[in-house]
């Protein structure tokens, strides 16, 4: 069988992306709009609505609008903005979440693409919460370091150019406390409270980490990495697309540093526990082109078609 797909906002990184992966696919058929009619409403809503999936990889206001233009009943939108994220009607595009997720997925004609930062993050965080392990009132941190291609196109411009020599060294930013994937990453994880939350852009293209780090003390009584540890084993038992890498895997020490850009080129997320007697560092590590954004969006699609989730990617 074949499916037309068409992807609103083709040229931005995301959608560029997505079209890499699917024009390995014989069962695709890419549904393109002519240059210039970009920005024709009414051919915009004729392709959206001609297709069976179509991915929205636009501003959030452009993805409200274009979400409104489909009267189609059998076309599915996946959403790639933060729009509608949190949005009841909405399924949250994270096969991995939950038990019954991808039930969620596959039925659902609505489909919202998790952002890269909080991809990480739920993974993460939400088996700890599920275990019983960290409560959902916990106050807790994160870091994210990641490449400068989740900036976008102006960003990869910026860096590529390498006019600055601030572009050199690691940038905090969001320091205002209020990043966009913030919702979602409480949402997903059941936490009542956001996490104080440092993203840091380097001077690379892909490759994403998150960092939470963790007092034993604050954690239900009695807890150690291992049952950390074995908390994230049990969620992902079977997960193709994630690894439970060995608590305090001695591969990943053996240098001293963390390889930040080594799940790149895949749709594969790393998880680690390294811990002391009272202290923990859970990690997460993706590439954020691929299962922090165009991958995970094409493997929504897989779940919602009922083909092998792995297809293409």
């Amino acid at each position: 069988m074949t499916y037309a797909v068409y992807v609103d906002g083709q040229e931005g990184t995301t959608g560029l992306r997505i079209h890499e992966y699917l024009s390995q696919r014989s069962d695709i058929e890419v549904l393109k709009i002519d240059a210039d009619k970009r920005k024709d409403p009414a051919e915009r809503a004729r392709l959206l609505n001609a297709s069976d999936v179509s991915f929205l990889c636009l501003p959030d206001a452009a993805s409200r609008e274009a979400a409104a233009m489909v009267t189609n009943p059998k076309t599915c939108l996946i959403d790639a903005s933060t729009a509608h994220r949190t949005v009841a009607g909405w399924s949250f595009g994270l096969p991995e979440l939950c038990k019954g997720q991808r039930d969620s997925i596959r039925q659902s004609k609505r489909i919202a693409n998790p952002g890269c930062h909080a991809s990480a993050f739920i993974l993460a965080v939400r088996p700890l919460v599920d275990a019983g392990l960290l409560s959902p009132e916990a106050l807790i941190s994160a870091t994210s370091i990641t490449g400068y291609s989740g900036g976008g196109k102006s960003m990869i411009t910026e860096y590529e150019a390498a006019s600055e020599p601030k572009l050199t060294s690691p940038r905090p930013y969001a320091l205002g406390l209020a990043h966009k994937h913030l919702p979602e990453m409480m949402a997903h994880t059941g936490l009542k409270t956001a996490p104080v939350f440092m993203p840091i852009v380097g001077n690379f293209y892909k490759g994403l980490a998150v960092t939470v780090p963790l007092h034993l003390s604050l954690l239900k009584a009695g807890t150690k990495a291992e049952h950390l540890h074995e908390a994230l084993s049990r969620h992902y038992e079977g997960e193709r697309f994630i690894r439970v890498m060995p608590l305090r895997d001695a591969g990943t020490l053996a240098e001293g540093f963390f390889d930040v850009q080594a799940c790149n080129d895949s749709n594969r997320v790393d998880l680690f526990v390294f811990g002391s007697e009272t202290q923990v560092l859970v990690m997460a590590r993706l590439d954020n082109l691929g299962k922090g954004a165009s991958g995970a969006a094409v493997q929504s699609m897989n779940v919602h078609l009922g083909v092998d989730e792995a297809l293409g990617l």
